[in-house]
Formats: structure tokens, C-alpha cells, sequence
């Protein structure tokens, strides 16, 4: 008589053949308990399946093996063993457990993390398992946060970004809701920081934007973080915090304000613009930003205040000595403030020469007529994207009107209203 495990192994076989992958994962979820049991000889098990042929099998074997917390620590077993199942596995036998997939990823991304060895390989290995399980390219999925997390580790961001500059359309979920929840706040954390890394500070206030206005019922670590790296990007980017959406929940203001008042202070302070009142607050408060990780974002805002002052100096005064410039706007002396100028001059943000030889600033006025052929393109590749957006509404408003989940509620919506109409309207019979 077979024993439990060799009636596994059959059955997976048998099924896998017969192309049964539905009725397999039922049999798969309810034979957890008995390969977990069996953890001393899942390696066995694995050699007796083929990747390819019996890929969903594999993956809940391996995903139980690295259930186990000594199995993870191992990094260079579970890349090694991960990577061969991604590269080889089917794709049409993965999806029917997605869970489980995303699961084994998370588990690759707990062990390269924590031990911080192999991460570069590490993120290869997660930009192929998102090929694999995702349908399209705007599709959201959990190995999203996981690659981003690694990226920000390795401080490797173009693999990440290439993702993060693809606007999500629809969201891949599972049957764990939390977990879902969890890994969409994450990408939107961590994309966040990759592009604030980057200094694409307007895409990176879009992502903190949308993790901090996230409908939620009760505050979440993920949001509190993102909130309070909101306010520092919006003071980069506008020199103001900008409201929060309307539709945001209200634990936004109930509890996330009261917990970042530090993020407050130094709002208020930047508001003054005062680079006194700004550093006073900065020393203040310097543990709280550190443990946070955000010394290097309120660093940014100390230096945007700066900037936003020089820019100002540029609306009052045609020439200024650097002495003066220094001065007005609380630097240190004529060199950093021509530091300052020479860095604001190259990124295009004021228009000015320097006349080294008696240490003079001559503001000038926009040269750009925004009448030459790299304006057109711009003006062409932006009214592009917004008629793509425009295909891309229409499509989903479509497919949500022909929804029969949402025919069914609106009809029935109609009929308590009293619009719809009784049963003679619709009756065949004109004698009725």
C-alpha cells in the first residue's frame, strides 16, 4: 500500500498530465498539513517532480520547505532553489496559485534581506517571476513591493523603475485580503523612496499620495510613514504641504496628524521662511527624523528653502553682491550662497550669470520662448499620454457598465426607487 506522500507525488503526476489544475490546487491546499509534516524530505519529493511538467505541485512543496525559518536563513539554497523553479515552471500552471507564488517570492525577499548577501541576483530572479504571473504590463501585483524593497536595499533603481513608471490599471488579488492590502501600500512606499532617491520629487509625492489616501478603517504603519514622507516632498516640490485628497479617510486626520507633529513643526517653520527657524526645528527634532529615516528628505527641505529665498531675491533685484545674497537668505558665507546659485543656474531653476571678478549676480529673465521643435514634441508626447488615459477610462467604464454584479445592483437600486417598471411593461402580451 502507497504511503500519503507517494499518493501525493502520484496524484500530482496524474493531474498534471491531464491538464486538471483546478481540481489539483484543491487537493494541493488540503495536502499542506502533510507536507509540512514531512519537511526532512521534501527534497526527495522535488526530485521526483519535474519543474515543468508538474509545476504547480513543485511550487507548493518548495513554498512548504521555505515555511520553515532554518531553510530561509539558508540565502544561497533558497536563491539557488527559487531561481531554478522560475526560470523553469509553466506560467498557465502557476496562475491557478497565484498565493502560493507570491508567497515563495516573499520568502526569497525575507532571506536576501535579512542577510543582505545575493541581492542583485536576487532582484533578476523577482523581475522574471513578474514576467511569468502578471497578464500585462499595468497590472499590479505583490512581487512589485518585493522588487522595489531589494532595489532600495542594493540601491540599484533602475530595474524598479522601469515598473514604477508604468501606470497601474488593475490590481492581481488573492484570497488574503490583509496580505493584498499590505504589498499595494508597500509599492507605493517603497516607490516613493526610490523615486524621492532619484529626485523625481513630483512622481515620488504621487506615490506617497496614493498610500496615504488609500480608503481605509484603521491606521496603518505603511500610511503613517508615507505621510510623513508626504509633507516633506511637498515642501520640496511646492514650498507647501498640499492638502491631502478629500476622499483620503478620516483617520488621516485623527490619528496620522497627531503622531507627526514633528513633520508639523517643521512645516510650520518652513512657512516662515526663516533657514533660523527652519534649523532650530531640524535640531529639535533631529532623533525623531532620524529614527524615521528621513534626515536626508529634511536635509532637501533645508536646502529647497534656500533655493525658494534665492528664487525670491530674483523678483526684487536685477544685481546683487554673493555677500548679500548670503546674507538675506542665512547662508553661511559668499561661497555657499555662489554654490547654491551655480547649482540653481545649471538645473535651470533661476536664470543669472556670476561675475567672479567683483563677486556679483546678475539676474536674468527666461530665455525659452517655448517656441522650438523640443517643445512641440513635449506638448505632442503629453496630449499622447492623456488620449491613452482617455482610451484607457472609457475602456474600464465599459467594462464596469456590462458587469453583471453592477447591472444587477443598479436595476435593483432602480426598483426600490420606484423607476423601474412592474412586471405588465414588460409583459408580450398587448391585451395585458
Amino acid at each position: 500500500m502507497a504511503s500519503p506522500l507517494e499518493y501525493f507525488v502520484s496524484f500530482v503526476r496524474s493531474q498534471s498530465s491531464a491538464g486538471n489544475f483546478r481540481e489539483l490546487v484543491v487537493y494541493l491546499i488540503d495536502s499542506v498539513e502533510l507536507v509540512t509534516k514531512n519537511g526532512n524530505i521534501l527534497d526527495n519529493v522535488m526530485e521526483t517532480l519535474d519543474i515543468q511538467q508538474h509545476s504547480l505541485g513543485y511550487l507548493f512543496v518548495l513554498s512548504a520547505k521555505f515555511n520553515d525559518s532554518s531553510n530561509v536563513d539558508d540565502t544561497e539554497n533558497v536563491l539557488r532553489s527559487v531561481r531554478e523553479f522560475i526560470t523553469s515552471c509553466d506560467a498557465e500552471q502557476v496562475r491557478y496559485a497565484p498565493q502560493v507564488y507570491y508567497e515563495l517570492c516573499h520568502h526569497l525577499t525575507t532571506a536576501l534581506v535579512k542577510n543582505k548577501q545575493h541581492i542583485i541576483q536576487g532582484i533578476h530572479v523577482l523581475v522574471l517571476a513578474l514576467e511569468k504571473i502578471r497578464l500585462f504590463n499595468a497590472q499590479l501585483t505583490p512581487i512589485h513591493a518585493d522588487l522595489c524593497q531589494l532595489c532600495l536595499c542594493a540601491k540599484v533603481f533602475n530595474p524598479a523603475i522601469r515598473l514604477l513608471d508604468c501606470d497601474i490599471a488593475a490590481i492581481a488579488t488573492t484570497d488574503d485580503n490583509y496580505a493584498d492590502t499590505k504589498y499595494f501600500l508597500l509599492y507605493y512606499y517603497y516607490g516613493g523612496m526610490i523615486y524621492s532617491a532619484v529626485k523625481n520629487y513630483e512622481r515620488a509625492l504621487y506615490f506617497f499620495e496614493v498610500a496615504v489616501s488609500t480608503p481605509a478603517l484603521a491606521m496603518s504603519h505603511i500610511m503613517l510613514e508615507s505621510y510623513k514622507k508626504y509633507i516633506l516632498v511637498s515642501l520640496i516640490l511646492h514650498g507647501k504641504v498640499l492638502p491631502i485628497p478629500k476622499y483620503s479617510s478620516q483617520v488621516i486626520t485623527r490619528f496620522m496628524k497627531p503622531l507627526s507633529h514633528a513633520y508639523h513643526d517643521l512645516s510650520s517653520a518652513y512657512n516662515t521662511s526663516s533657514a533660523d527657524e527652519v534649523r532650530n526645528v531640524v535640531n529639535k527634532y533631529r532623533d525623531t527624523f532620524q529614527r524615521d529615516t528621513n534626515m536626508g528628505l529634511v536635509k532637501q527641505v533645508v536646502a529647497s528653502l534656500y533655493k525658494k529665498n534665492i528664487q525670491r531675491l530674483t523678483k526684487t533685484f536685477l544685481t546683487l553682491s554673493l555677500a548679500d545674497v548670503a546674507s538675506r537668505v542665512q547662508l553661511s558665507g559668499p561661497a555657499e550662497a555662489e554654490k547654491y546659485i551655480l547649482n540653481m543656474i545649471k538645473s535651470g531653476e533661476i536664470f543669472a550669470t556670476i561675475n567672479q571678478k567683483d563677486g556679483m549676480v546678475v539676474f536674468k529673465d527666461d530665455p525659452q520662448e517655448y517656441n522650438d521643435q523640443e517643445v512641440f514634441e513635449m506638448v505632442q508626447h503629453q496630449i499622447s499620454l492623456v488620449m491613452g488615459l482617455n482610451k484607457q477610462i472609457l475602456k474600464m467604464d465599459e467594462e464596469i457598465m456590462l458587469n453583471p454584479v453592477f447591472v444587477k445592483k443598479s436595476f435593483g437600486n432602480q426598483e426600490d426607487d420606484g423607476i423601474g417598471c412592474n412586471s405588465k411593461a414588460y409583459s408580450s402580451d398587448p391585451t395585458e
